[in-house]
């Protein structure tokens, strides 16, 4: 998992409260069990139109956002199923922070476990952030994880908390696999003399 310690890059408007995995990606899209390729369905329903042309009005359509890396969405985002694919999704189009208000638990933890930084903010920072996301490519936003603040375009600065475990994992890339290997020595020492304890085992 790529490590996240600050993070500069475009910031994408979405103030739609009560975003759902399914929005985020459509069940046709949840036949695949990579994590790669999901991209091209991330918000798929609002980002093309039936006959799979692109919906212009779409703020990741717009020359502006096409890039973006961070999402200032509405609250409750991640609401809905429990798929895993929905980070996922967002991880392969290039989201590496989505900001909200509130996350539904299922969908925050995933985040972590997929190099996803979910920031929890005000009402009131997350308007005064939507105002600067509303400014296209000079949304210029930065996360720095290592600060735990968000700092504007204009030099504004928000601060964040989070919980120091899941901020440690994100700073060193660190998913579950890798916190268990972190962990071989002493199961190899466990596996050792348990063997000596219990050779019938």
């Amino acid at each position: 998992m790529d490590k996240f310690t600050k993070l500069t890059g475009v910031a994408a408007p979405l103030p739609i409260v009560n975003i759902d995995t399914d929005m985020i990606i459509p069940k046709d899209y949840l036949k695949t069990i990579k994590r790669t390729g999901l991209g091209s369905g991330l918000f798929a329903e609002m980002r093309f139109n039936d006959d799979g042309t692109e919906n212009p009005d779409f703020v990741l359509n717009k020359p502006a956002y096409r890039k973006a890396q961070i999402l200032v969405a509405g609250d409750n985002f991640g609401c809905g199923s429990s798929r895993e694919h929905a980070p996922w999704a967002l991880a392969d189009f290039g989201i590496r922070c989505v900001i909200s208000t509130s996350f539904a638990d299922i969908f925050y933890n995933n985040c972590f476990k997929n190099g996803i930084l979910p920031v929890v903010v005000s009402p009131e920072e997350l308007e005064k952030l939507n105002d600067d996301a509303e400014r296209g490519s000079n949304a210029t936003v930065t996360v720095d994880l290592e600060a735990c603040e968000i700092r504007g375009p204009d030099g504004g600065t928000i601060k964040f908390e989070l919980d120091e475990f899941k901020r440690h994992c994100l700073l060193n890339g660190l998913d579950d696999i890798a916190l268990t290997m972190e962990k071989v020595p002493a199961i190899d020492t466990f596996e050792k003399k348990n063997a000596e304890l219990r050779p019938w085992a």
